[in-house]
């Protein structure tokens, strides 16, 4: 199964967190399929950045976001 999930980036104690649609079989930090979005928890505001249209197309194809992306997708919508 194909899913939308977070990939940790960043040093130790200042994570930073790609969105990338991976395999689930495929390790947390491991291959991925498409980067489509980052989010960095650490800035002001929290930076969210996502490509809608490709997380689209991919849940269009069977994709299924993770309970935490599923999350940050509805800040972008709202």
């Amino acid at each position: 199964m194909v899913k939308i999930r977070l990939r940790r980036m960043g040093a130790k104690k200042a994570p930073y967190y790609r969105i990338v649609v991976a395999d689930s079989r495929s390790p947390r930090d491991g291959r991925f399929i498409e980067e489509v979005g980052m989010y960095d928890p650490m800035a002001d505001g929290n930076k969210l950045t996502v490509k809608m249209d490709r997380v689209e197309y991919w849940i269009a194809n069977g994709a299924q976001p993770t309970d935490t992306v599923r999350g940050l997708l509805k800040k972008v919508e709202a």
